[in-house]
């Protein structure tokens, strides 16, 4: 564990100034971040009411906010740190503790979500190193979620097996407190759009094709240690972080344990689920557009090539990707893929090694960008509920 230490060593020690519980060894911490919520003892009682395992929880709730924070956000906050406080004091057991904490004048740069995230993190990681625990886990949530009963046993046991996972992806579905049809239809269509995107990236043999929720994730400490943390975006951190996570190692898919998020409609973030709720909502049709299918199948004409670009010359990659679709083809030329696949070939004894560095270069970082370039000048936004019926025609 001495690499933890050097990481945390690294980290900004005004947000480590303040420990978790040293009275408890846990096995387990739930991370949620919390800027201005009404309701989060909501989610507390609920996972007080989920089936706990044996192993001891502590739920950290990160009470976050900014330098440029209006005054009210900043009194909801201390209002909400005085109510975890009294409601840990009448429910914390053995087994599940629950412990506020607050950040208050966070720096402009960095403050929101991300940070929040990574702070109560870090102090998780801190947590284990001190009691002595390299299987620690770090459960990520949102302070606007309840949780299926089995979330904490089901989380413990996928880490508890022979060949433990680096991290877990949990089940998610929206609820909807309001009856807003209009907020209704732009979630599940949100929620569709999300499986389509997994699906589409299964599909063109992508190795990691699992969905990104800042509240449906669970991580090994140690592997979150070794992929340097969680980031401090302002939205957008569980995408960027999952996807270092996800080339680590193994991730399972916790397909009977759920997340339910509250659908809302919120500009906190410039990307998301809120904003896209909004802009579904928008819609005159109330139809949301995505990604047209054929843009993925050029693509897996791509991603099919690379068993024979291995240890092949510059021509014959050339070549061969000349025969591709045009979309394919110039945004080749321009985000220079052949310098990428050669450097791959330079630094590769096996096709296994090549393989995993054609798939470092070609991130979903950039199947996103490719997919952003290739639209609407070589294929057309559409609406998901046709591009869902293409793909399911094609497998």
């Amino acid at each position: 564990m001495k690499h933890w230490r050097a990481y945390l060593e690294i980290q900004k020690p005004e947000y480590l100034q303040t420990r978790l519980p040293q009275d408890v060894a846990a096995d387990a911490v739930v991370v949620i971040p919390c800027y201005d919520e009404k309701d989060v003892l909501a989610t507390l009682r609920n996972l007080c009411q989920s089936a706990t395992p044996k192993a001891k929880t502590v739920v950290t709730v990160i009470i976050n906010s900014s330098v440029r924070s209006e005054k009210e956000v900043v009194l909801q906050n201390r209002k909400t740190y005085d109510e975890i406080t009294a409601f840990a004091a009448e429910n914390n057991r053995d087994i599940l503790r629950f412990f506020p904490l607050i950040f208050e004048d966070l720096p402009r740069k960095h403050a929101g979500v991300g940070l929040a995230r990574k702070i109560g993190m870090d102090l998780a990681v801190e947590h284990f190193l001190n009691t002595q625990n390299p299987e620690g886990i770090i459960i990520s949530l949102d302070a606007d979620c309840t949780v299926s009963p089995n979330f904490l046993t089901g989380i413990s046991t996928a880490y508890r097996q022979t060949g433990p996972p680096c991290c877990t992806i949990q089940n998610f579905r929206h609820r909807i407190e309001t009856n807003d049809k209009k907020l209704e239809n732009a979630v599940r269509q949100y929620e569709q759009h999300i499986r389509y995107f997994s699906q589409m990236l299964r599909f063109i043999g992508f190795p990691y094709p699992h969905h990104t929720i800042g509240s449906a994730f669970s991580v090994a400490a140690d592997a979150y240690v070794r992929v340097g943390g969680m980031g401090r975006q302002q939205g957008g951190e569980d995408f960027y972080f999952l996807q270092k996570v996800f080339a680590f190692g193994r991730v399972e898919r916790l397909d009977d344990v759920f997340v339910y998020p509250m659908a809302r409609y919120s500009d906190r973030i410039p990307f998301g689920t809120g904003p896209a709720l909004q802009k579904i909502a928008d819609e005159p049709d109330g139809q949301m557009k995505t990604y047209h299918f054929n843009a993925f199948l050029a693509l897996k004409d791509f991603f099919d090539l690379r068993q024979s670009f291995f240890k092949q010359d510059t021509g014959f990659i050339r070549q061969r990707i000349s025969l591709l679709h045009p979309a394919i083809i110039e945004f080749s030329e321009k985000n220079d893929v052949v310098s990428e696949i050669e450097e791959c070939n330079r630094n590769s004894a096996t096709f296994q090694a090549f393989e995993k560095r054609f798939f470092h270069h070609f991130n979903a970082f950039k199947i996103i960008k490719y997919l952003n370039f290739s639209h609407p000048t070589y294929f057309s936004y559409d609406a998901l509920s046709r591009q869902i019926e293409k793909s399911n025609r094609s497998f």
